[in-house]
């Protein structure tokens, strides 16, 4: 009988062990205007809602929807609801209003929702800017000679 040989160290494992388990990811789409801000998670397809919260949901006032503070709450009411169905891991995409008249650079509360979503714990994957820009479509508004102040 041969006398067994131990296993080579320099030989990569064929299977993951099994306390390992593949991450769950999901897209956090954050909408941030100067008036609100929204974060929608959805499944990595973009089909399927698990969380949709905004600025209004979290504070009293109209005035603070659009605030940082009122987008850090946002964000941890959102990660506990994904928390508890999983997922671990988010993508982002930040929009601004953008388009023809709206402006193109996101709101205040942008930056704060994605700080506060990484200090829950969630790993943040890729971050993009997903703003509407216009292709010379329609009009601006002013006039000729452009709004007179």
């Amino acid at each position: 009988m041969k006398p067994q040989r131990p296993n080579n160290p320099r030989k990569p494992r064929s299977m993951p062990p099994k306390s390992f388990q593949p991450i769950r990811w999901a897209v956090a789409h954050i909408y941030s205007s100067y008036n609100n801000t929204m974060i929608h998670v959805t499944d990595i397809t973009g089909t399927e809602t698990l969380s949709r919260v905004s600025g209004g949901q979290v504070v009293k006032t109209d005035r603070l929807e659009s605030s940082p503070t009122a987008a850090i709450m946002a964000a941890k009411k959102t990660a506990e609801n994904i928390s508890e169905k999983g997922i671990k891991g988010i993508h982002v995409k930040i929009k601004a209003p953008g388009g023809h008249n709206g402006p193109s650079s996101p709101g205040p509360g942008a930056q704060a929702a994605i700080r506060a979503l990484s200090r829950t714990g969630l790993k943040i994957g890729i971050i993009e800017d997903v703003t509407p820009v216009p292709h010379d479509g329609c009009r601006k508004k002013g006039g000729k000679r452009g709004r007179r102040v």
